[in-house]
């Protein structure tokens, strides 16, 4: 990709006359649109018969745009496999948990672990490559549109067969299965492999780890095919590879992006959600370290279907949340999409232009974000973004684990946010890491709402915290073994011999009564909770009223030239809101944590790093105005004024 900040818009020129595309290249053109992204949804245009296959008008397309100034991401379009795929053909399609088979029309219809399925997105993939993989302008590839955004584990007979394989290669003999599933429950036995259903309807629920394993199965399926059809584009192509992806799609990211070139997400967050927004940024960030990540999809307004509809974004916030990105470490801000739907199930949607051709309310917001893109470009890219201090870890396959095991329809997603805005909140710069990655460098670390911990995490973490840093643990971590069993030597495994703590129980603390005192803080504690007997540990939270007034639900202990710290509960409500906030104040402030600053709520600060210089880039992000201290000499890269001590970010201002 060249050296420049990708300001683009997803666009579809199969679904247009030769005059509109026309006015779409001048408009693009003066509104700083230099990216478009095409070719998603456009299968049936590509290959109207099966076997006939005709890319010229996307080869024409895309040269057109490079003659006008704007580069290309090409999409593969098997989301949305054509009429010759589907008609008369049920096998091929997928199947919901309700043994629902879909039929032709939406997207994602077609279950992408079929044989067919994948015989025929090779075929159009290869076309699309060599056809396109050499064409200048062309600086990226998206496989797909959001896999697993409207579907989740397929149930056709396909996916079962596939499944009792992956069964079978995990497990070697089905007695081990047996016994790692603890099948002699309810008569689940299994005798053989091909015995073992899928998490189909049943009276009451499922096994949990046979619930928890196909999800996983799911995951690792959707991740081999994006790694197949990535291959094909290499073999045409150098331009690197991605795809569109979203915190909330039953997907494993980690796995997804770890043969990708870059990592991309959608979002749609409102002002009410500002760190739904952020957290994406942190995280997608750190999923391809050293690579700059893309926001593929965000609304120039609002997001709406022909059922729903988000509020628009206020006056400059769009530029408030671009700013924030780039600053963050995206090289790209995208929009869906360029021109209004004037069909289809996303009419409303909000886009730059009507689909009569003129702005739309959105439209001055992008012409807003235009110019914060040429305003930090240069600063941009001569920095790179600083590593935090800070990480919480963030795993997909909890997220599965949760949806097994939901208890009160906790959600792993908010459980995450939530905890992700009592960070942001204290000021502390902060990334959120994937499950696998590397910790070197961290002083303080997060573990929360992770059931399953590996042994291989935990040895990464007790390596950072035998050098110093302050490790984190919970809550609702650890409590569950790779196969969604409950551990038989203690309640959490391992962890409790190197915290120096005993669980002694773990229940719901929600409603028992139990108020939780902390760091000069009290609130009701909440969540599925445990509670701890000290073996070696310090009592640093304890419990007034419920059922175990006795023992502690924060605990520390020294280990090496760190810290373990057993988060067990959960507190609840702003009283608990506060006594969050107030941990983690406590551990950064003990773990020297200097990445941080005093920003008031609603406001953000982007620390990047240059050759010899640091650049903090500081964004209100709530349109109330909002300052920082700024703790040594700077000059304001805007003005070329020094700034000595206090910076003011005006209302949605950077």
């Amino acid at each position: 990709m060249g050296k420049k900040l990708y300001h683009g818009a997803a666009w579809y020129p199969e679904l247009w006359s030769e005059n509109v595309l026309e006015e779409d290249i001048k408009q693009m053109k003066e509104a700083g649109i230099n990216v478009a992204r095409i070719g998603e949804f456009a299968w049936s245009s590509m290959e109207p018969h099966e076997g006939r296959i005709d890319l010229s008008f996307f080869v024409q397309i895309i040269e057109r745009l490079y003659e006008n100034g704007i580069d290309t991401v090409m999409c593969t379009p098997t989301a949305t496999p054509p009429i010759w795929f589907s008609h008369g053909h049920p096998e091929r399609m997928y199947v919901d948990a309700e043994l629902r088979t879909m039929g032709h029309g939406s997207r994602q219809h077609a279950c992408t672990n079929h044989p067919y399925f994948r015989e025929k997105a090779a075929v159009v993939t290869e076309h699309i490559a060599r056809a396109i993989g050499s064409l200048p302008g062309l600086i990226g590839w998206q496989l797909d549109n959001e896999f697993k955004a409207h579907v989740s584990e397929c149930m056709c007979r396909t996916c079962l067969t596939q499944w009792q394989q992956w069964l079978e290669q995990r497990y070697t003999t089905v007695e081990r299965l047996n016994e790692a599933w603890g099948t002699q429950i309810w008569s689940e036995y299994y005798h053989r492999f091909d015995q073992v259903p899928q998490p189909g309807p049943a009276p009451f629920l499922h096994n949990s780890s046979l619930k928890t394993m196909y999800q996983q199965f799911s995951m690792e399926k959707i991740a081999e095919f994006a790694y197949e059809q990535a291959a094909i584009i290499r073999r045409y192509s150098s331009a690197p590879v991605t795809h569109n992806s979203s915190m909330a799609f039953s997907v494993d990211n980690e796995r997804l992006f770890r043969s990708l070139d870059f990592a991309s997400f959608d979002t749609y967050a409102t002002t009410d959600h500002v760190p739904a927004f952020l957290i994406n940024n942190d995280l997608f960030r750190n999923f391809k370290r050293g690579r700059d990540y893309w926001i593929m999809e965000t609304s120039p307004s609002f997001a709406a279907s022909l059922t729903s509809y988000a509020k628009p974004h206020p006056s400059g916030y769009l530029r408030a949340e671009a700013a924030a990105s780039y600053a963050l470490g995206a090289e790209a801000f995208c929009y869906w999409l360029w021109r209004q739907q004037r069909a289809g199930c996303e009419q409303p949607h909000g886009s730059v232009l009507s689909a009569w051709g003129k702005p739309t309310v959105g439209y001055p917001s992008v012409l807003e974000v235009e110019q914060t893109r040429q305003e930090l470009e240069n600063v941009i890219l001569s920095t790179r973004p600083a590593q935090a201090e800070t990480a919480l870890t963030y795993s997909d396959r909890a997220k599965a684990f949760l949806k097994t095991e939901p208890h009160r329809k906790v959600n792993h997603r908010g459980l995450m946010t939530d905890f992700y805005t009592r960070i942001l909140n204290t000021g502390i710069h902060r990334d959120v890491v994937p499950e696998g990655s590397e910790l070197d460098g961290y002083k303080l670390l997060f573990t929360p709402f992770l059931p399953y911990i590996t042994a291989e995490y935990i040895d990464r973490a007790i390596e950072l915290v035998e050098k110093g840093s302050i490790w984190i643990v919970g809550p609702l971590t650890g409590g569950r073994t790779e196969e969604h069993t409950i551990h038989t030597d203690s309640a959490l495994g391992s962890l409790e011999q190197l915290a120096g703590v005993e669980a002694v129980y773990t229940f719901p603390m929600d409603g028992s009564g139990t108020i939780g005192h902390a760091f000069g803080h009290s609130a009701p504690l909440s969540l599925w909770s445990s509670v701890f007997m000290l073996e070696g540990a310090t009592a640093v939270g304890t419990m007034e009223g419920g059922l175990t007034p006795e023992l502690a639900w924060i605990t520390e202990k020294r280990h090496g030239k760190g810290k373990i710290v057993m988060l067990g509960s959960m507190p609840a409500g702003e009283d608990g809101q506060r006594l969050i906030e107030a941990l983690i104040t406590h551990y950064a402030d003990e773990a020297r944590v200097t990445l941080r600053s005093d920003v008031t709520p609603g406001t953000i600060f982007a620390p990047r790093s240059g050759d010899g210089f640091e650049v903090w880039v500081i964004v209100n992000m709530d349109g109330n105005g909002g300052s920082v201290t700024i703790t040594q000499a700077a000059v304001d890269q805007f003005t070329k004024e020094p700034d000595r001590c206090r910076h003011t970010a005006g209302t949605w201002q950077i």
